[in-house]
């Protein structure tokens, strides 16, 4: 969030050419055709279009925020709201039944706003490549962030519908709609890992205009790219093999980051979460977004602006993502200051004496708990829409106080302009944690894991209440290299992962990574319905859930080119 930025995002008038898809029909006012814009400075603004399209989801339809599709298809959150017709489209995700052909407002506006963000992408680059190294200096470089943007992109879809069509800036139009969505699941990670690739390559180590990527960027968003890729998949979604060589090649690409010495954690996980300490230490890769810069409202995100309190006075709307029982219970400690691994949600915890890992208190609105870091205002269960259905619990992590310099309410609904993080170092250090534990280094795993940790235990500062004492009994330890095995390392990384970026959307594209998504989440369902009863119905279908369906209006718009998802 800035009141002046180094790189500006345009919010109107460049989309140029529309995307892939029945997006093709569109024909936005007042734009220009890719002929008129062959000068350095109109190529420019193209690629800063590029930078604003990524940033440029809907509520409905997000392109950056997955609370919908990677918190609530979890076992990390309900949908909330006011009860479970209120957007029912995510209380289909939530059930795991998206099996009608008329659904559509959240999966197929995510698939054409990421379509737009591809496509603007891919126009830049022609008018970049129009240009010569001499008129344009900065062609290289130019080049190289938008295939990042474009691969960005790429690797949203890949990961929400898994078979998508893919294509370049060298596809003309009229060839688009004759690209097939049925590339092989290597082949299409290959063609994201390229743009990643190239990125690297071409890239700088650093980039003096804030929101520019860098060439440490492009290697971590290509670790997790390889990250995915080595958990191989057959045509029905089940993991068949762990690619040990794409392991390997997360390891090194990590390493090149951490020897770097530009990244570190934060002194506080709380800085990750307020726009006072964003791009920090921590932000490896973030969307930017601004306010008080000379428009109404500024370039404001949305996504998650159904999601603050809806009975505080200082918001008002609209209640929904409300953490689980089965996550808070996930929060809890034993004696030793470890997770309760086994036992964790065999009750309800009771919150007045157990001890818990600090991370709650930075991820759950809980009665009398201070909210987002205001102690002046503690959470109130009278702010929670609708607790005879989902109980509670409060999001809180992507959200922002009322009387931030971030916070904008327009309408009934909230935006703020506190930039977006799609990589942070913490996450970089967990990926490179995995990979050796996969590899069976698990003892190289323990002091990453441990680093995590220790951090989070120190993350109190702003947690007090106003009477100087803590809410929770927190109690956060350290492993130990005692029974430090390679089945016990991934638990605890697998449990890591999940309390680090809690209610931040991870949680389903994790399961579905590690090929344990059944399981995990039928297992949940089992034990929720009998606390929410709305999960009654609710049923997790292996082979079919573990991506969304490729919407119907494209399959009809491309004559049946497209095909559509096994099981649905």
């Amino acid at each position: 969030m800035k009141n002046k930025i180094l790189l500006a995002f345009v919010t109107s008038g460049l989309l140029i050419i529309s995307s892939c898809s029945k997006v093709l029909d569109y024909n936005p006012k007042g734009v220009l055709s890719s002929a008129d814009l062959t000068s350095p400075t109109a190529v420019e603004g193209l690629v800063t279009s590029a930078y604003a399209a990524i940033g440029n989801g809907d509520m409905i339809g997000p392109i950056y925020s997955n609370w919908a599709y990677g918190s609530v298809r979890s076992d990390d959150a309900y949908k909330g709201g006011g009860g479970t017709g209120d957007v029912w489209e995510i209380d289909a995700m939530e059930h795991y039944n998206l099996v009608s052909p008329s659904m559509g407002a959240f999966v197929s506006r995510s698939w054409q706003n990421l379509y737009k963000s591809i496509s603007r992408a891919n126009v830049a680059l022609r008018a970049v490549n129009s240009l010569t190294d001499v008129q344009y200096p900065n062609k290289k470089v130019r080049l190289a962030e938008l295939k990042f943007l474009r691969a960005h992109s790429y690797f949203t879809l890949k990961r929400l519908y898994k078979n998508i069509p893919i294509f370049d800036e060298t596809t003309a139009d009229t060839a688009i709609l004759k690209v097939s969505n049925t590339l092989s699941n290597d082949e299409s990670w290959n063609k994201i890992a390229a743009d990643f690739q190239f990125a690297i390559d071409n890239l700088p180590n650093t980039q003096t205009e804030i929101g520019r990527v860098n060439k440490y960027a492009a290697q971590a968003y290509l670790a997790k790219t390889r990250l995915y890729q080595a958990y191989e998949q057959d045509v029905n979604n089940k993991v068949v093999n762990v690619n040990k060589s794409r392991l390997q090649e997360v390891v090194n690409l990590i390493q090149s980051i951490i020897t770097s010495g530009k990244y570190s954690l934060s002194n506080d996980i709380a800085d990750n979460f307020l726009p006072e300490t964003e791009n920090g230490p921590e932000s490896i890769f973030a969307i930017q977004f601004t306010i008080n810069d000379g428009t109404t409202s500024g370039r404001l995100s949305f996504e998650d602006g159904l999601n603050y309190p809806h009975g505080a006075p200082q918001y008002g709307c609209c209640g929904f993502h409300a953490p689980s029982q089965n996550l808070v219970n996930a929060f809890t400690t034993d004696a030793n200051g470890l997770p309760n691994f086994e036992t964790f949600n065999n009750s309800i915890a009771n919150l007045k004496t157990a001890t818990v890992d600090v991370r709650i208190d930075h991820t759950v609105g809980i009665d009398g708990h201070p909210y987002k870091y205001d102690n002046t205002k503690p959470f109130s269960n009278s702010w929670v829409r609708d607790a005879g259905v989902y109980g509670n619990f409060h999001t809180m992590r992507n959200q922002q106080l009322a009387n931030s310099s971030s916070y904008f309410k327009l309408g009934p609904f909230m935006g703020t302009a506190k930039n977006y993080d799609i990589i942070r170092y913490d996450d970089v250090l967990l990926m490179l944690a995995e990979a050796y534990i996969q590899l069976g280094q698990q003892d190289k795993a323990l002091p990453i894991i441990n680093q995590i940790r220790t951090r989070a235990a120190n993350s109190t500062a702003r947690l007090k209440k106003s009477d100087g004492t803590f809410a929770s009994n927190y109690n956060l330890k350290n492993y130990s290299a005692a029974g430090w095995t390679q089945d016990y390392a991934l638990k605890a990384l697998q449990w890591e992962r999940r309390l680090e970026f809690a209610t931040e959307g991870e949680r389903f594209f994790d399961l579905v990574r590690w090929g344990i998504a059944e399981k995990t989440l039928n297992e949940y369902i089992n034990i929720e319905k009998v606390r929410r009863t709305f999960l009654t119905t609710a049923k997790f279908t292996a082979g079919r859930d573990e991506y969304l369906p490729i919407p119907q209006s494209e399959i009809t718009f491309t004559n049946g080119l497209y095909k559509q998802n096994p099981g649905y």
